[in-house]
């Protein structure tokens, strides 16, 4: 090595850096380093991290939460078709219009909705005349006939919040005239028939119903039994000038009655859930689960708003996390099925 020149130590010191350099690439250090650069871009694939934000825990495990609650509120369930059905009618005289409803039911109480018809009378307004009632309600018995319906089976009820109008006198002395009787129903009763009409008999032991009218508001149950009902305000309260808030405290209050067993779902019918149902329905289903109530924060009018202030005190109260809407349901269908 003293006989090498300083350039050729160099050269030979070169060498021996290379081989070594070489022999650590064959004999793992590449693999070692290859490994490292895949975990690198494994974690850069599974977290996205951009300026200014940072993924929650729950963000981080689950990019789709969204959907996966959707999916698992979905509700599937086929109401059995009456066989050799007989077409009864109904017109129910309610608090915000006069509705009729037109089922065909067997001799097991199998029924299916074949024509339903919906308007505003302004019945608690004491807007509607004694003319408007006429007109209204030949109007209804006259599509019933059209349809199929004998006269014989053609029936009048009075919603319990229509009941406390002054109005109501009028459409019982137009019906009279006609030749017709109106039944009269209790919250109590509107409570029980809304139930007949909507909970399915495979849910009588797990579930309850809310009805939310514009009068007010039932809240039923099975109890062993008997069906046990409980009354509050209805969606047109702000008209009493009622506060939100006490309305929110009393429906609570009621909701909170409804047996712990019973919370896993509630079937709920009524002019305000119809229009939070609209949101969401796909396609002509039957039954529609709703959405949280703070969905439904832009329906702007104050019916649509003080009737979400009912449903949130209701599942806050619950607890409930599924509300199935029926777009067939109503109390009055229940009166029918008890004739």
């Amino acid at each position: 090595m003293k006989r090498l020149t300083v350039a050729g130590r160099l050269i030979i010191t070169a060498l021996i850096l290379g081989a070594i350099f070489v022999g650590y690439k064959y004999f793992g250090g590449q693999k070692a380093l290859d490994k490292m650069a895949q975990n690198q871009s494994a974690g850069a694939d599974s977290v996205t991290v951009t300026a200014g934000y940072e993924p929650t825990p729950s963000e981080s495990s689950s990019s789709n939460s969204d959907a996966t609650s959707s999916e698992t509120s979905t509700f599937s369930y086929t109401s059995p078709e009456p066989v050799d059905g007989k077409l009864k009618g109904v017109v129910e005289l309610g608090a915000s219009g006069f509705n009729s409803f037109i089922i065909k039911v067997d001799n097991q109480k199998r029924w299916s909705l074949e024509k339903s018809e919906f308007g505003n009378s302004l019945v608690t307004e004491n807007m509607a005349t004694d003319e408007d009632i006429r007109i209204g309600l030949k109007k209804y018995i006259g599509s019933m006939l059209d349809f199929g319906v004998g006269s014989k089976d053609i029936h009048f009820v009075v919603s319990s919040g229509a009941a406390k109008a002054e109005v109501t006198q009028k459409i019982t002395k137009a019906l009279k005239s006609l030749g017709y009787v109106v039944n009269q129903v209790t919250p109590e009763q509107e409570g029980q028939l809304a139930l007949k009409s909507v909970l399915p008999t495979e849910y009588a032991d797990k579930a309850f119903v809310v009805d939310i009218g514009s009068g007010n508001t039932k809240i039923s149950w099975i109890d062993g039994s008997k069906v046990s009902a409980l009354e509050s305000y209805g969606a047109k309260y702000f008209q009493d000038g009622k506060d939100d808030a006490k309305v929110y405290e009393e429906v609570s209050a009621k909701a909170k009655q409804v047996p712990e067993n019973l919370r896993k779902t509630c079937f709920i019918i009524g002019g305000v859930p119809f229009e939070m149902a609209k949101e969401v329905r796909k396609g002509k289903e039957r039954y529609t689960t709703l959405s949280e109530p703070l969905a439904y924060s832009k329906l702007s009018n104050a019916k649509s708003k003080a009737g979400v202030n009912i449903y949130k005190a209701v599942k806050d109260a619950t607890g409930c996390d599924q509300f199935v809407f029926d777009w067939d349901a109503n109390f009055t269908i229940g009166f029918l099925l008890g004739l």
